[in-house]
């Protein structure tokens, strides 16, 4: 059986500007398709090559599968419904199976919108997708389809969704297959190594109203912390990575495990550089513990700050306070961590005021890098339902970050954007004048002097924030701006939209036991420290 793994040709100016990002999932993917006895694989990074419709399908024509897979996050999943829908075209007897956040969530207007898809996989796709191509291999997939958890489907004007899908238990089960990736592609702009994104854990116990990753991943779980540097110390080996990021919404929730990874770091010495999202809260708890962090190489930390008005805090359920931000962020930098603060901007309420409010919390706070990113709520977030007739916009090509989804009261989108770069462009002219190249001496300075690199050559490029795509080129140019929504795009039905989740089930044994450690902080064994979860 020929498989092929499609990564969607999507681009938005967000998280590229710091190099190209290898899609871990097809890694994921392939390693289970491999350990159930699936040899035939190829995956084709459609992204990172930058590679036109035209291309695919000579990729496709070349490659003659039988089955052909993709994901799509919710601003590429047109990219992602067309690539199918051209694999279709090509080989209509192949199978075509879409995977991911948006279309476990949204799989009824997907599969209404899309129906040349065979399946949509809901929720973690490795066991699902196995079950699958078994079904497929032995003949049965009409007749069976329907036994098979996590999965969707049309049968004529139906959409058809099974019993959700376990969670996959035991994640140190599952064996990546890195080798499908072609690593000298995937290279880390501010320090010109390769990049990899190993996973730690899945899931979070938190309830962000805005975020829908704890819908998706549902029971929090978390590996072996010496499997993970096992796999780090392989990526080292085999493909030359010379930096990581932990892909974990969250990879500090369990601090004992989290201690564990970073001294079997330093008791390898495997010298490498690494970086992390994670909560205030885990900062200020483990106050004690960050100098150890930062010799196991941990070098950035980028922390949902998400607002500077306590209001606007509240209101994302972050359950953080504007000075435990501040005190935060200067924890990081007194123990040689750069720290990149997030700001959440673009809600019904902004105006220029609170804009500039962010920016002085920013320049207040110190942190060495800031993004502000725009308001985007999920169409599967319970913050959307809440939202109701206020979102206008549904093109989910434009709900990437970057694109002013929501339209203030007090100003227009072009303001709003234009105002957004007003703060970029005070505060990276600061660092680079006054603070970056007297930032010390040795990795950190180096690593914020790269990121001014990666900053620069994205605004050279015009790629920085869409700012090409969009027409922006300065506040002269805010009556030309045009974000091009697509207007024939409407609002999903609202009662197709999957909204349930298993995440608040109560949980026992060691689940129970591992979520409790964290929440305490486990004070006792390694100092004082709040866990305010």
């Amino acid at each position: 059986m020929r498989i092929l793994l499609l990564h969607p040709n999507y681009h938005s100016g967000g998280a590229e500007i710091a190099g190209n990002w290898p899609p871990a999932w097809a890694a994921y993917i392939a390693g289970a398709l491999r350990t159930a006895g699936f040899d035939e694989i190829r995956f084709v990074d459609a992204m990172t090559d930058d590679l036109s419709e035209d291309q695919v399908r000579q990729i496709l024509r070349e490659e003659r599968p039988d089955v052909v897979g993709a994901t799509a996050i919710t601003p590429s999943i047109y990219k992602a419904e067309r690539l199918l829908q051209i694999a279709k075209e090509l080989h209509p007897e192949a199978l075509t199976v879409l995977g991911g956040i948006h279309a476990t969530f949204m799989y009824q207007q997907v599969l209404t919108e899309a129906p040349w898809i065979d399946a949509i996989v809901r929720g973690e796709g490795e066991e699902i997708f196995v079950d699958l191509l078994r079904s497929v291999g032995d003949g049965r997939w009409l007749k069976a389809r329907h036994e098979i958890k996590g999965l969707a489907y049309r049968e004529g004007d139906k959409v058809v969704a099974t019993a959700a899908a376990p969670t996959v238990k035991n994640l140190d089960a599952i064996t990546p297959d890195w080798g499908v990736l072609q690593w000298s592609k995937y290279i880390y702009i501010p320090l010109g190594k390769r990049v990899a994104i190993p996973n730690m854990a899945r899931g979070c116990p938190f309830t962000c109203s805005f975020c829908s990753q704890w819908k998706f991943w549902r029971d929090y779980r978390i590996r072996d912390p010496k499997r993970v540097v096992d796999e780090i110390e392989g990526l080292m080996r085999d493909h030359d990575i010379g930096f990581f990021i932990l892909a974990d919404e969250e990879p500090t929730i369990n601090k004992k495990k989290f201690l564990a990874f970073c001294e079997e770091l330093i008791r390898r010495d495997l010298r490498i550089l690494w970086g992390i999202n994670t909560r205030v809260t885990d900062i200020l708890r483990d106050e004690a513990l960050l100098p150890l962090y930062r010799k196991a190489g941990l070098i950035h930390v980028s922390l949902g700050t998400e607002a500077a008005a306590q209001l606007k805090l509240d209101r994302f359920h972050k359950e953080t306070t504007v000075a435990q931000n501040k005190k935060a962020i200067q924890l990081l930098r007194d123990a040689g961590i750069v720290v990149e603060a997030q700001f959440i901007v673009g809600l019904e309420n902004e105006t220029r005021e609170t804009l500039e409010e962010t920016y002085r919390m920013a320049r207040d706070w110190k942190p060495d890098l800031a993004n502000w990113a725009m308001y985007t709520p999920w169409p599967f977030s319970d913050l959307f339902r809440e939202l109701g007739d206020k979102v206008e916009v549904f093109d989910y090509e434009k709900y990437n970050f970057v694109t002013p989804i929501m339209k203030p009261d007090a100003m227009d989108r072009a303001e709003l954007l234009d105002r957004v770069m007003h703060n970029y462009r005070r505060f990276y002219m600061n660092k680079a004048m006054f603070s970056y190249p007297w930032a010390g001496s040795g990795e950190r300075r180096r690593y914020l002097l790269g990121c001014l690199k990666a900053f620069l050559k994205s605004g050279f490029e015009r790629k920085f924030y869409d700012l090409g795509r969009v027409n922006y080129w300065g506040p002269q140019s805010k009556g030309k701006v045009d974000f091009s929504f697509d207007a024939s795009r409407k609002r999903a039905d609202m009662n197709a939209v999957e909204w349930k989740t298993s995440h608040n089930r109560k949980v026992s044994g060691p689940q129970q036991a591992e979520i409790m450690a964290c929440s305490a902080g486990e004070q006792g064994e390694h100092g004082p420290g709040s866990a305010a979860h």
